[in-house]
């Protein structure tokens, strides 16, 4: 598994308004919501980047403005072959 290091500001930090041992675990779930609701990552690749179940992904979309069901056809074929 790769590691990645994030610099973050101590301003960014206090405007995230989240305890500071829970922002990584939130670029990690922001970063998966927006690659899945760019196409970029199916669902399961999503919640794997996000490192949660893929039914918790698929729950907390809603949490970032994002349609859970809100899929082009080829999302959806895409989503079908993986399920």
């Amino acid at each position: 598994m790769s590691q990645i290091v994030l610099d973050v500001s101590p301003e960014t930090l206090l405007a995230l308004k989240i305890p500071l041992e829970e922002v990584g675990q939130t670029l990690r779930m922001a970063a998966a919501v927006k690659f899945f609701e760019l196409g970029r990552l199916s669902s399961g690749a999503a919640a794997r980047l996000a490192g949660v179940p893929r039914v918790v992904f698929l729950s907390r979309l809603a949490d970032y403005g994002v349609n859970t069901f809100d899929l082009t056809e080829e999302q959806l074929e895409k989503e079908t072959r993986l399920a």
